[in-house]
């Protein structure tokens, strides 16, 4: 028995209310079981419980054992003075007042289903599973799962939304400027993230707006601030850039990063860095105002117009600057538009309905569910234990509840695991 476990119980009533009483034999009725304090002091507040048929407001102690109260020091405490009832599984001593009247006691055990507690062996004392549920989690109500994963979803939406605000509050609330950011840490994926995150905000986002009519310069903006132009290689079109750089970097006062963050190590080609800043350049030399271009649409074909965009005419021929390959065009693929879409472009949407003081986030659901569903181990896993996922707000509930909830085992407060305890 887990103390977690009792104030799971307690919340959400999982106990007979049948000659419910007192250690010491007084009938209890519950009127309110009061609400959980996630904060210092006792455990539930502003309880309403009658007790030998006078009515008590006040607070809710939970312990595993009735010692515990003085293992915990809550008698030199005055926060627990306003404990009207004091919740344990074994009452193994009497707790006193400091009038010395003993504090009503609950032991919980006498109340509790062994149906239940096999329930919760059944979730947590197992071999070392992939997930706690997985061969049960298939079995939870439709609506209960579908409920729960939209839940799931905007939790991960908060989460991201939560960093976007630091962004947006370092570009002085300019929504096109914190975009721009956000696109630029994206286009650099897992591996060059960080590097094209430092890239985009070593400079003002004005000064991209003012070079952005000429896409040769805002492309040597964006190498030289991410330190890729600073060897020596005899290339007319990379000493251009230099030119182009240097002409920038004094009008502008720029300091770039480090050459060092910048990756190409265990990249394929495509996704080399050279490759997604001269796209990022091409899709600023496109729409100077992104953001306001972008912020009412709902169609994901819509989207993946916007976004058709391609690296410049060099790159046609080149991975790098110093290496000429085969001809192609390094086009944004509808892949990596998706990804754009979930990571950047519909949080980002979705906090600016949020600042709008709207509570209607059905657009954001409207796009979500329009992208097919991501492939990655996590959710090759709940496939496996026929979770299926037909979309990529499904995903991107999958990955909440694996990384949030699974992960740190936290059952109890995920709704399948409510579901299967109570079942």
């Amino acid at each position: 028995m887990k103390e977690n476990l009792l104030h799971f119980i307690w919340k959400l009533k999982l106990f007979s209310f049948n000659n419910l009483q007192t250690c010491f034999g007084e009938p209890i009725q519950i009127i309110s079981v009061g609400t959980e304090n996630l904060n210092a002091g006792p455990d539930f507040l502003n309880a309403k419980i009658e007790i030998n048929g006078l009515l008590w407001a006040g607070n809710v102690e939970i312990h595993l054992n009735a010692s515990d109260w003085y293992q915990h020091h809550h008698e030199t405490d005055e926060k627990y003075d306003s404990v009207i009832l004091h919740v344990v599984w074994n009452y193994d001593i009497d707790v006193f007042r400091k009038d010395n009247k003993p504090i009503s006691t609950l032991e919980l055990k006498n109340f509790v289903t062994d149906e239940l507690l096999e329930n919760y062996k059944n979730l947590f004392d197992k071999k070392k599973q992939w997930i706690n549920c997985e061969n049960s989690i298939v079995d939870v109500d439709s609506f209960v799962l579908n409920n729960w994963m939209e839940r799931l979803y905007f939790e991960r939406l908060e989460q991201k939304a939560n960093f976007f605000q630091n962004i947006l509050s370092t570009s002085n609330n300019n929504w096109e400027a914190t975009l721009f950011v956000l696109l630029a840490k994206n286009f650099g994926l897992k591996i060059n993230a960080e590097a094209f995150l430092n890239t985009a905000i070593s400079f003002d986002f004005s000064v991209l707006r003012k070079v952005a009519h000429n896409q040769h310069q805002l492309e040597a903006l964006l190498f030289g601030q991410a330190g890729l132009l600073g060897e020596a290689i005899e290339n007319e079109y990379f000493k251009q850039f230099q030119s182009d750089y240097n002409y920038l970097k004094v009008k502008y006062k720029l300091v770039s990063i480090s050459k060092n963050e910048i990756q190409f190590f265990r990249l394929r080609p495509n996704n080399f860095p050279t490759i997604r800043l001269s796209q990022l350049a091409s899709l600023y030399h496109k729409y100077q105002n992104l953001f306001s271009k972008i912020v009412d649409i709902e169609c994901v074909t819509d989207f993946y117009e916007v976004f058709n965009v391609s690296a410049s005419d060099f790159w046609e021929t080149h991975y790098t600057f110093n290496k000429e390959s085969k001809k192609s065009t390094k086009k944004l693929t509808k892949a990596f538009v998706d990804l754009l879409l979930i990571n950047t472009i519909i949080p980002l949407k979705f906090m600016y309905l949020k600042s709008l003081g709207t509570t209607d986030y059905s657009s954001v659901l409207s796009i979500i569910e329009q992208i097919k569903p991501e492939k990655n181990t996590i959710i090759s896993k709940f496939d496996d234990v026929k979770i299926k996922s037909n979309n990529a707000f499904e995903t991107q509930a999958l990955l909440q509840l694996k990384n949030e909830y699974c992960n740190k085992q936290l059952c109890l407060n995920c709704a399948i695991g409510k579901e299967l305890l109570k079942s």
